[in-house]
């Protein structure tokens, strides 16, 4: 054997072992090269970029509140971090809801902290719930803010929608409705993360009952079945709404009484507390029933699921009194979901009149100073985002959240974007060291 073949021969393994390692380096470029567009797309299409999301993960350092777990389900803001709390004593609940009530002279014949609602119901021609008023009314939209989603209408004709409601039926109903948003109470936050299941049983304690579609509805449009429940005309003023989307992690809730839920929640709560609001009122002297946090109710359709959404939440939704988001099974959590109550009407006390009827453009944001409210608000969004998800005609808001189920695993990694620069020097390191050896 000459010397020339002795080295060939020892030299083919080692080209072995580098094709090998070119073939890997190869590889894992590709894999990080994949992940990084992956990366890359998930935050344009969250309207975000590298460093504005890092910084939205950093927020859960530092809370912006304090915040009472309920039950090891649900989750209650208590106010500011460090600041005054606003929520009241337990002991003095009951007195804070017979104050208010004596205030508010609307509250003949029913339990203590609720509206009394009478009048006539605008039904719809074809069935309950089929959506002929929302039509009439998008008919009757002279100012759209957008008309993809989500649909937003600035201003309404009403002349226009008193002409078409004008030959559809009517239906009387009396009850009782919770002047506030669960727990009730006027200068406390909503209770949220709550589902349709636990909102029926939660309401069941209170000797209460879950507000079905058609009284909820009621309470919000008022017999002049009036868009926004303080008029004819959109105002970010009134009520909560029209807040800048915050991209959520999903997952992030599970399990609901960690830590990790409170830090996301955190992160994402831009509403409220019940009343704070003085025009987001509707004609019967029911707040909040659009904007601040969506509200389950017990669907009036016989198909689909039992449990739908009202009244929108912060975010840039319609937040009107007719639509409902129909998507979610009873089973379904998300951070922006509370709720309220109804109850029968004692029918042998007389109701009080509603309030007089709405001009065509809204009130403006009239203040609760007289009651005491603590007015203290959430800082806006810093994200300046646009959805570019679509949702059907019955959904308000059909995020990703939306297609999420409760114990679903997390589909979208919050590490995953953060490590993209890392990923992508190293992918271009080994592709080089690759190269090299090639040459070599």
């Amino acid at each position: 054997m000459t010397p020339s073949t002795v080295k060939h021969e020892s030299a083919a393994p080692s080209d072995h072992r580098a094709l090998r390692s070119v073939l890997l380096a190869q590889t894992l470029a590709g894999i990080a090269l994949t992940i990084a567009f992956a990366g890359g797309w998930w935050l344009r299409a969250h309207g975000l970029s590298l460093v504005e999301y890092q910084n939205e993960l950093r927020r859960g350092d530092d809370p912006r509140f304090d915040w009472r777990s309920v039950d090891k389900k649900h989750w209650q803001a208590i106010g500011r971090a460090g600041g005054p709390l606003t929520l009241v004593d337990v002991g003095s609940t009951e007195e804070r809801s017979v104050l208010t009530d004596a205030r508010e002279k609307n509250s003949a014949g029913c339990g203590t902290g609720m509206v009394r609602v009478k009048g006539n119901y605008r039904l719809e021609l074809h069935g309950e719930a089929t959506g002929e008023i929302e039509r009439i009314q998008d008919g009757a939209c002279t100012d759209w803010i957008s008309k993809e989603f989500p649909a937003r209408c600035r201003t309404f004709d009403r002349a226009k929608i008193d002409a078409e409601v004008a030959k559809l039926p009517t239906r009387a109903l009396d009850f009782c409705v919770d002047r506030f948003e669960y727990p009730n109470v006027l200068g406390q936050n909503p209770v949220i993360v709550v589902t349709f299941r636990e909102a029926e049983s939660l309401c069941k304690k209170s000797s209460k009952r879950l507000c079905n579609e058609s009284e909820w509805t009621f309470a919000c449009e008022g017999e002049e079945v009036r868009p926004y429940p303080y008029g004819y005309t959109r105002d970010s003023t009134a009520c909560v709404v029209d807040r800048d989307w915050r991209p959520f992690a999903e997952g992030a809730l599970q399990p609901r009484d960690g830590n990790g839920a409170r830090i996301e929640l955190d992160r994402l709560w831009q509403a409220e507390p019940s009343g704070a609001r003085g025009a987001c009122k509707s004609p019967f002297g029911v707040y909040d029933m659009t904007g601040n946090v969506d509200e389950w109710t017990r669907s009036a359709r016989t198909t689909g699921f039992s449990s739908i959404l009202k009244g929108g939440y912060w975010g840039p939704v319609r937040a009107r009194c007719r639509p409902a988001t129909r998507a979610h099974n009873e089973d379904f959590i998300a951070y922006q979901q509370g709720f309220r109550c109804c109850a029968d009407s004692d029918t042998s006390v007389p109701a009080p009149r509603p309030a007089a009827p709405a001009s065509g453009s809204s009130p403006g944001s009239a203040s609760l100073s007289s009651l005491a409210v603590p007015t203290s608000r959430p800082a806006s969004a810093d994200l300046s985002t646009e959805w570019d998800h679509r949702a059907s005609d019955d959904s308000d808001e059909v995020e990703a959240i939306g297609r999420a189920r409760v114990g679903l695993a997390c589909a979208v990694s919050r590490s995953v974007p953060s490590r993209v620069p890392l990923i992508a020097m190293t992918a271009f390191a080994l592709a080089m060291v690759a190269r090299r050896r090639r040459r070599s």
